[in-house]
């Protein structure tokens, strides 16, 4: 018997609601030149506790085709993004990183990037979000298998480290953007509705 739409697991609300946001994070990345210093920080910490939190309610899927999966996001265009945080973050773009896949008990911290590891998650969230978009069931079922498993070992815990120096930059009490104005405040509000919406329906689903 073959599936339908609605049976088909690229189809589960959680899958759904996960591109939802995937979508959204990966617009937000590539508007950085339309922000501040401080919009973008501030829109980075509502954010990605949401693509996380929706990340870790995949459903486990089996591969399917033998091929891998097409990259969308080509190295000009992850530079091209980099340089645009890099130049937007400034001075607040670097870090000490705390925790590193492979790091030895006591090893001294490591200098990071903001800005970096906003690009290591965008990247093969983009390529997700780039094949899911196609419509082909069994390579958004593929794209989807590629996508928890580079949350496993490689986006999440940048999204973790990543949160908490956005973190500590924001709560510094420092006049962050110096002066600086934003393009679009009204875009900055539309887009804080936006995940403010997301987490009110959130909410609303587990109200017993």
């Amino acid at each position: 018997m073959n599936q339908t739409i609605s049976d088909n697991i690229v189809y589960s609300r959680d899958v759904v609601e996960f591109v939802t946001v995937a979508n959204e994070y990966c617009s937000f990345v590539e508007s950085a030149a339309r922000l501040t210093t401080s919009q973008a920080l501030d829109r980075s910490r509502k954010i990605l506790p949401l693509l996380y939190l929706k990340a870790t309610l995949l459903p486990e899927v089996e591969q399917l085709l033998d091929e891998d999966i097409e990259k969308f996001v080509t190295e000009l265009d992850y530079n091209i993004l980099l340089q645009k945080w890099m130049q937007l973050l400034g001075e607040y773009d670097s870090f000490q990183e705390i925790f590193k896949p492979g790091m030895e008990p006591g090893e001294d911290a490591l200098g990071a990037s903001i800005s970096e590891n906003i690009l290591d998650i965008y990247q093969p969230v983009k390529d997700f979000i780039s094949s899911y978009s196609l419509g082909n069931e069994e390579v958004m079922n593929d794209a989807l298998y590629e996508c928890i498993y580079r949350f496993n070992e490689y986006w999440g815990q940048r999204l973790v480290n990543v949160l908490r120096a956005i973190h500590m930059v924001i709560t510094s009490g420092e006049d962050i953007d110096g002066g600086q104005s934003g393009n679009s405040n009204k875009q900055e509000k539309n887009e804080s509705g936006w995940v403010d919406k997301f987490f009110g329906q959130f909410r609303d689903d587990n109200i017993e």
